[in-house]
């Protein structure tokens, strides 16, 4: 199981700075959030990103994949009455899994609460539909680039639209399409009724990317979730893939979130893997 860090935690650092502190302090990958390079993706050339690709090989470091990629891409929206507004957000969504597949990543999170939030006057089906046909060409592009699209249930306070692991199975499984999964991710799933580890056995086989955190919003093992029980279901289903540190409140600094997350994270999966 690999282990990954979102890059936005590491505020103004360059990229290739935080690769390497990543690289050194013990990840295995870096999860890049487009934002923090440019408002859109197509602003970014070919050479620079293969740049980047070429810099993270060298460090040994591989990058897992890309999360907020709707985040300060103005004019973008999943679910928008606007038709013109849904087609040109569905050529981004390509653009997206074009970027992603240049840096050598292989999953695209799709969080990006306010730019899915169900708006006023658009009922459920209609939100639902909508976003169906901004994601079909995507998916597309997705299998032929050998990239994975993964949808994030989020808690109600972020958006009213997929607020769970059940509705965005139901969601993803519509397009019977191997590049289309979901994602767990554990701040999220702390909103939901039932235990974290019953949601990580209930979701599997159709999650393939794992976000750690904590309700608190900041990292494992700096609030009150015990990831003893959920490393335990992600090792109990077969899940094999990158448990990525994302977090929200950066108070603690970025050397001591990555240092910290992952000795944590170490802590409770080696403990499963020995026997706990």
């Amino acid at each position: 199981m690999q282990f990954a860090i979102c890059n936005e935690i590491f505020k103004d650092w360059p990229l290739e700075r935080a690769m390497t502190f990543a690289r050194q302090t013990g990840y295995d990958a870096i999860e890049i959030a487009p934002f923090t390079l440019a408002p859109y993706v197509t602003h970014i050339p070919a050479e620079e990103r293969f740049r980047i690709r070429d810099g993270a090989r060298r460090l040994g470091m591989a990058i897992s994949g890309i999360h907020w990629v709707l985040a300060q891409a103005e004019g973008m929206y999943l679910n928008h009455p606007d038709p013109a507004t849904r087609q040109r957000t569905a050529r981004y969504c390509c653009d997206l899994v074009d970027f992603c597949a240049d840096l050598g990543g292989r999953i695209i999170v799709v969080g990006s609460p306010k730019q899915r939030n169900r708006l006023e006057d658009v009922t459920g089906e209609q939100a639902w539909d909508w976003a169906r046909e901004t994601f079909t060409p995507a998916v597309r592009r997705a299998q032929d680039r050998g990239v994975t699209i993964c949808l994030e249930p989020l808690a109600p306070v972020e958006t009213n639209f997929i607020n769970t692991a059940e509705e965005a199975i139901r969601f993803v499984t519509t397009f019977a399409a191997p590049s289309f999964k979901i994602i767990l991710d554990v701040k999220a799933m702390c909103s939901e009724s039932k235990p974290i580890p019953q949601i990580i056995r209930e979701s599997w086989p159709h999650f393939a990317y794992f976000h750690a955190n904590d309700a608190n919003l900041k990292g494992p093992g700096f609030g009150a979730v015990d990831f003893h029980p959920i490393a335990a279901a992600l090792r109990d289903v077969g899940y094999d893939g990158t448990v990525s540190v994302e977090v929200f409140n950066f108070e603690e600094g970025p050397e001591v979130i990555a240092q910290r997350s992952l000795a944590y994270l170490r802590q409770c999966f080696g403990a499963h893997a020995a026997g706990r």
